[in-house]
């Protein structure tokens, strides 16, 4: 199957009263337990690369992992490039062939967000390429990206006007989440998403989910969220996957081997996922 964009996925899970998983992807081993865990649950999935991703091994060579993965898969792949920080990166995107964007301006002004995402919006169209765009700002980091912990949530009101003066085709809004580890139980405004949901007809996003409650995520997606993220907990499910081969077996110097032990713990949690985005089965 070729890659997707996420604009028939996410209208689909917006209908359906259910959000698709876009899991953020650092190596082969994670393409390929994504894939897997996708399949295993007859899933639509969104596979995304974050700029200091795209600085470690280069947009194509990602592109070309996840396009092999798609071209073997019998669930839709997209491949979407998430917190775009530029619009030469996003176009570097368009050109090497991602089928999903995200040009992040919500460091910028309201005017400056509206304007880089329009231009971005509008370099994207005519190949039907899906973009998404942030108002408001998700805390915490992303990478290279730190946001102030008294970030502002997202304003109903500004996000009709953003979505229809950028023509993007999804929204993420900032509704208490956070990038990273939480140092507590986050809350959510569930109130401002569903002020957001009445007046936003496209559909809305949900960054930092990593560490938020699996019912949390559950009510989000029942007020409009038909996209939500997930990275760092896949990073840690990984990581102790191989630390723990690596412990138990001092020796070993096969990737493969405690490769394949970081890879059985993002399926488990990638499945996981899944099943809490309410995808599955909607492949």
């Amino acid at each position: 199957m070729s890659l997707v964009t996420t604009n028939e996925m996410l209208k689909k899970a917006q209908e359906g009263h259910y959000a698709v998983g876009a899991f953020n992807v650092e190596n082969m081993e994670m393409v390929m337990s994504v894939l897997k865990a996708a399949e295993e649950m007859n899933a639509p999935v969104i596979m995304q690369t974050t700029p200091s991703t795209v600085k470690y091994a280069g947009l194509d060579y990602y592109l070309a992992m996840v396009r092999a993965a798609a071209q073997r898969a019998c669930v839709p792949v997209a491949m979407h490039l998430d917190h775009g920080s530029s619009f030469e990166l996003a176009m570097q995107a368009l050109r090497t062939g991602y089928t999903s964007i995200m040009i992040d301006g919500s460091h910028e002004s309201f005017e400056d967000n509206i304007a880089l995402t329009r231009r971005v919006a509008d370099a994207c169209a005519p190949s039907g390429i899906s973009v998404e765009a942030e108002l408001g700002k998700v805390g915490g980091k992303e990478d290279d990206l730190v946001a102030a912990d008294d970030s502002p949530y997202t304003d109903p009101q500004q996000a009709k006007e953003f979505a229809e003066r950028t023509g993007v085709t999804s929204l993420a809004v900032a509704i208490g989440t956070a990038h990273g580890l939480y140092k507590g139980t986050p809350k959510l405004d569930f109130d401002r998403l569903s002020a957001i949901r009445e007046v936003v007809s496209i559909p809305l996003v949900l960054h930092g989910a990593s560490g938020v409650p699996d019912e949390a995520v559950r009510e989000s997606i029942t007020r409009g969220i038909c996209k939500v993220n997930f990275a760092t907990e896949l990073r840690i499910a990984f990581s102790d996957g191989v630390k723990k081969y690596l412990h138990e077996n001092p020796d070993a110097f096969d990737p493969k081997k405690y490769g394949k032990t970081g890879m059985d713990n993002v399926i488990h949690l990638v499945k996981e996922k899944i099943a809490v985005c309410g995808s599955e089965g909607k492949a």
